[in-house]
């Protein structure tokens, strides 16, 4: 690398650095313990700060996945800068298993479930009603977007997206505003459905959040299939990690950490509580393929919530991998809502 390419590059990595902070890093870090020569898996890379931190904490490799395309030609910038030992690939973390880090033998993963506050900050991916933009929402840029559910969905459908991934009470009335509003003009942009949904909701009081808020989690979790790929993601991370392998997840909305909490719930219990007794594998079998890390969801202390606020609604839960076979592939007893099993939102 030549002085101006390192110059250029190491003002890459300034600009990721103070761009964003990740959430419960020192935390994390300290879940996954990395020591040298290990080989970790960033199933949500982003801008690269967990995959950064450890890096920086132990001498190991570190195998950076993410679905968005942006993310990682950003991180191309500045990825020399650590030579071999941080590798990029484009993926999506519920298939893992098809990355290199399959075959490098991972002692530990790490997921920070959700939308990124690169893609929230950039008014062109539609992820913010705060923000008018195209109503797109897809993290892999390709795909059925958030504008094509809105204008096409049966309005049934509709709500029940707004309420199972949203959790959003007022779905059927919402839905019906979005029908009709449709007939008129497609809703192709942020603004114009923030709009909709405002003028069909109860006047807001000081302190609430913006009427739309739900809704958008809603689609964007509808659009990107966020709660079956941590389901995946959850899976095969337990079939790649070896005995004492640790896996770190951080979410941020109820739906995530619930889905985790019963994941680690299940896999650290004898007989994998949870699981049909009509397994193909009878459920007085299986031993823990997990122990718990985490007692309980660790989340931000008043020192990280001053500095960034995004960290409020932070949890993290880790557990280590034991020598036993991982689990059946089951979604039951995760606490998923129906759409996630039937498939119907898409």
């Amino acid at each position: 690398m030549t002085p101006p390419e390192r110059a250029a590059a190491e003002a890459s990595l300034a600009a990721a650095r103070g761009g964003h902070v990740p959430v419960l890093l020192n935390e994390v870090i300290t879940a996954l313990s990395p020591r040298d020569n290990e080989v970790f898996l960033d199933g949500t890379f982003g801008a690269g700060g967990y995959a950064r931190a450890l890096l920086e904490t132990a001498h190991c490799r570190v195998i950076g996945l993410d679905r968005d395309p942006d993310v990682l030609s950003e991180a191309a910038d500045w990825a020399s800068l650590y030579e071999d030992r941080l590798t990029l690939e484009q993926g999506m973390f519920g298939a893992m298993e098809d990355s290199g880090a399959a075959h490098a033998g991972v002692s530990g993963i790490v997921l920070d479930i959700g939308v990124s506050s690169m893609q929230l900050d950039r008014a062109r991916r539609g992820f913010s009603f705060l923000r008018d933009g195209p109503l797109d929402m897809r993290m892999g840029q390709s795909g059925i977007s958030a504008a094509d559910l809105v204008n096409t969905a049966d309005e049934t459908v509709l709500a029940d997206i707004f309420f199972q991934y949203g959790e959003e009470r007022r779905s059927r009335a919402l839905a019906r505003a979005v029908v009709a509003a449709r007939k008129t003009a497609p809703l192709d942009t942020t603004t114009m459905l923030a709009d909709v949904i405002e003028q069909a909701s109860p006047q807001k009081r000081p302190g609430q959040p913006h009427p739309a808020t739900r809704v958008f989690q809603a689609l964007r979790i509808a659009v990107n299939d966020e709660l079956g790929q941590l389901a995946d993601g959850l899976m095969a991370a337990e079939r790649m990690l070896g005995e004492g392998g640790r896996l770190a997840v951080v979410t941020f909305h109820s739906l995530e950490d619930r889905v985790v909490k019963r994941f680690f719930q299940q896999r650290a219990k004898s007989g994998g509580a949870g699981v049909s007794r009509y397994a193909p594998d009878a459920p007085d079998t299986l031993l823990p393929s997990f122990g718990i890390i985490t007692s309980k969801a660790v989340t931000a202390g008043e020192a990280e919530l001053a500095q960034n606020p995004r960290a409020r609604s932070a949890k993290l839960r880790a557990g280590r991998r034991t020598a036993a076979p991982a689990h059946p592939s089951l979604k039951s007893g995760l606490g998923l809502p129906g759409l996630v099993v039937s498939g119907r939102a898409l």
